[in-house]
């Protein structure tokens, strides 16, 4: 009977352990990860909201204060103690919010030292630094005519990108596989191209009978320059036995720049992609500055022109959110499409 105790034992054994075990990584699975830095930004707005509602008005600050400041404080405590909540919980989220946490807190104690100087110690003119919550009004006032603006610029905006974009690609591809294209057409990028669009201005809109066909070209000369040279140094890049295999397996002219010359420049295209989006956001400004009626840069040209600087501020607060996305949705497409390059390209 010993012996039959003692086999039972030793498989009751085995099977106590498994359980043990799974139980230890069951709470192990369920163990909740705390990372302080995620508190950094929570700690800075806390700070520059306690200075705000402690120190007070200057009795130089002549302009009706406003609530709109604490709200847009009181929003982001919010906003960022739900994120800091989940990043508990969610490891990726986690490590996302703990290596932004020191430029989130940097830039929220900077707005808060933005405030001190102009509301709180009047250090600066009113007028042409206007202290946050003034900049806030203008959010809440304005938003539906910002939109349109912003609306108006997008489409001008994006019209003239594709187009500088569609005629950059061809001629850089008619540059760099054909020599007599290169003979004809390179002497003329030479002298025009390195001309800023914005110096055709006065031009455009002589010979242009709308002002906005004058921002479209303008516009689609900033993307086509860079595009066009970018696409052809690609282009003259890639390895002539690529086209010489496939001319001897029977490929065309055609099919050797769409199935191997074109997806082999296809990071200098986007390089020429991305110098051009920045010399286009240059020509809208100045375009809806000195022709244009309407849009962004217009907007800020007419709260100039009045001395609405909170307006000012406002419109460039949208530029840069609006701009900024752009880009990043542009590097979103560049990663989708040249994927293949991960792990030999450093971006």
């Amino acid at each position: 009977m010993s012996e039959a105790l003692t086999d039972e034992s030793v498989k009751v054994v085995p099977r106590a352990k498994e359980s043990i075990d799974s139980s230890i990584e069951e709470v192990q699975g369920a163990k909740i990860f705390f990372n302080w830095k995620t508190l950094i930004p929570l700690v800075s707005l806390g700070f520059i909201l306690f200075l705000h509602n402690v120190i007070p008005t200057n009795g130089a600050y002549r302009v009706k204060e406003l609530p709109y400041y604490s709200y847009l404080l009181y929003a982001l405590l919010g906003l960022y103690g739900f994120f800091a909540v989940l990043a508990v919980f969610i490891p990726r989220r986690r490590i996302s919010l703990a290596y932004k946490s020191w430029f989130l807190g940097l830039a929220f104690l900077l707005l808060g030292a933005y405030d001190l100087i102009t509301i709180k110690f009047n250090l600066i003119p009113s007028l042409y630094f206007p202290a946050p919550e003034r900049i806030v009004d203008v959010f809440i006032k304005d938003c539906f005519f910002l939109l349109r603006c912003l609306a108006y610029s997008l489409r001008l905006l994006l019209s003239g990108f594709f187009l500088g974009a569609f005629v950059g690609v061809v001629t850089g591809t008619l540059i760099g596989w054909s020599q007599r294209w290169n003979y004809w057409i390179m002497p003329f990028i030479r002298i025009v191209g390195p001309i800023p669009s914005t110096a055709w201005i006065p031009i455009a809109l002589v010979v242009f009978l709308r002002a906005t066909d004058a921002a479209l070209f303008l516009i689609a000369l900033g993307v086509w320059f860079p595009t066009t040279i970018l696409t052809s140094s690609g282009i003259l890049n890639v390895r002539k036995t690529y086209f010489e295999v496939s001319s001897t397996l029977g490929a065309s002219n055609l099919r050797n720049v769409l199935s191997i010359a074109l997806p082999a420049a296809a990071p200098n295209i986007f390089a020429g992609l991305f110098n051009g989006t920045s010399a286009s956001f240059l020509t809208l400004m100045a375009a809806e500055m000195i022709g244009c009626k309407f849009g962004i840069g217009w907007y800020i040209n007419w709260q100039r022109e009045t001395l609405a600087y909170s307006s000012v501020y406002a419109a460039l607060i949208v530029i840069a959110v609006t701009f900024s996305l752009l880009i990043n949705l542009q590097f979103r497409v560049r990663n989708k499409v040249l994927s293949w390059q991960k792990g030999t390209i450093r971006w």
